[in-house]
């Protein structure tokens, strides 16, 4: 008998174990602690992406991230059914993807990434309209990974005006 989520108080490292789609939706037991999981989430990938990211033109990875969405839909859809929660807090495969697509678009450099994962966590914790709109009326995969995606337009958006005031000085 395999464990289940129902048997579980709270997901555990071994319950994601037991399908790749779990390992995904939890960003590979990033979203496992009780406390503060999305920031965990954004907080993973971050690293990664500055590892990884002088491996690809920005080109790919558009192509990547476009491709971790819609991989994102699938496994946060059946993950979230699988749990009962449509988008359990655990699950931050949404805030890792949207992350780096702000670490992309944003200059590399500490200062400006840690703006960026400030703001990104503001728009995605306070959910500001339309982020809130969407993420109680789209439900599913995609409404897990569209209200973050909303929350990393936000976050480029002021990025976009703090880097245009920061070259006017």
């Amino acid at each position: 008998m395999t464990e289940s989520a129902t048997t579980l108080p709270h997901p555990t490292f071994r319950w994601l174990m037991q399908h790749p789609a779990r390992m995904l939706a939890f960003g590979f037991g990033a979203g496992l602690p009780r406390r503060a999981p999305g920031t965990c989430g954004t907080l993973a990938v971050w690293p990664v992406f500055v590892l990884l990211q002088p491996l690809f033109s920005p080109a790919v990875w558009l192509v990547l991230l476009a491709g971790g969405f819609g991989v994102g839909i699938l496994v946060c859809e059946r993950t979230g059914r699988e749990l009962g929660v449509a988008d359990h807090s655990g699950m931050v495969w949404d805030e890792m993807i949207a992350f780096a697509l702000v670490l992309l678009l944003i200059p590399h450099n500490v200062l400006w990434q840690l703006v960026g994962f400030g703001l990104f966590r503001f728009f995605d914790i306070v959910k500001p309209p339309p982020i809130r709109y969407f993420d109680r009326s789209l439900k599913g995969g995609f409404g897990v990974m569209w209200d973050d995606l909303i929350a990393a337009f936000y976050t480029l958006l002021v990025m976009a005006l703090l880097t245009r005031l920061w070259s006017m000085w």
